[in-house]
């Protein structure tokens, strides 16, 4: 009988050996991801600062600000979304904030003016004195004089909401420096003060504001807390995503932002 012949044995393998790529293989470039840490970092400290009025939205638009830059970048999305979306929070509950104390603000009894208002009523003369002292003949008022008066047009009174909207406006100028769109948008806005167009319309128009002297101290704020360049200053400043500012009212503030 013819015998099997044993199986062919199989010689020990070692351990698997990792290879190192052959010289000149392309290696996979990792992504930047300086910007989007940064966004992530100042957005959760604007988190913490958003109830701190003016300084919670300045520090929640840096947030906006670096998390965009990252994302055009293309850097970590993750990193920069999540800055976003704490900057975003922030700087709307400092506005919040701030709005409310306006509100409060305003809302002061008036005395002062009701006290100016009221005149002094006049001593009731005695039946002697007013026999001794010389009557003055009553003069006719002229009949043009009347009709000139029943002519002219009574003024409309300003409804409450455009005054109110007004006040608002001032506001946000004096302690934010916004843009005149920037103004418009945020009292129109659903998440903002919720005022018609046409209220909202007065104030922006009727509001006695610096708009140069508003963009010029955003800038110098970018250029305190942020160390931007003027050339990206400028940029953030007529961007319909950033301050809304006209073209030379930004021009201004670049060429005075080292006064």
């Amino acid at each position: 009988m013819s015998q099997t012949p044993p199986p062919y044995a199989q010689q020990p393998t070692g351990p698997s050996q990792a290879y190192a790529p052959y010289p000149g293989a392309p290696l996979t470039p990792k992504r930047a991801s300086g910007l989007a840490l940064a966004a992530l970092i100042v957005g959760i400290a604007a988190f913490f600062f958003g109830l701190i009025p003016v300084f919670g939205a300045v520090v929640g638009i840096a947030a906006i600000v670096l998390a965009v830059v990252a994302l055009r970048k293309q850097q970590p999305k993750g990193l920069a979304v999540t800055g976003l979306i704490l900057g975003i929070v922030a700087a709307l509950t400092s506005i919040g904030v701030t709005a409310g104390l306006g509100a409060a603000i305003n809302s002061d009894p008036k005395s002062a003016d009701v006290a100016a208002v009221v005149t002094e009523t006049p001593k009731p003369e005695t039946e002697t004195e007013a026999a001794a002292a010389p009557s003055e003949p009553e003069v006719e008022p002229s009949k043009e004089a009347s009709e000139s008066k029943e002519a002219a047009p009574k003024k409309p009174a300003t409804p409450v909401e455009y005054t109110s909207a007004l006040v608002k406006a001032e506001t946000y100028s004096e302690m934010m420096h916004m843009s005149k769109a920037g103004l418009y948008d945020q009292l129109t806005s659903e998440y903002g003060e919720q005022f018609s167009p046409e209220a909202a319309q007065y104030a922006v128009d009727t509001i006695k504001a610096d708009w140069n002297a508003n963009a010029l101290a955003k800038a110098k704020e970018y250029q305190s807390t942020m160390s931007m360049s003027p050339a990206a200053i400028r940029d953030q400043l007529i961007s319909e995503y950033g301050e809304q500012f006209a073209p030379s009212e930004a021009d201004y503030a670049i060429a005075h932002l080292n006064d």
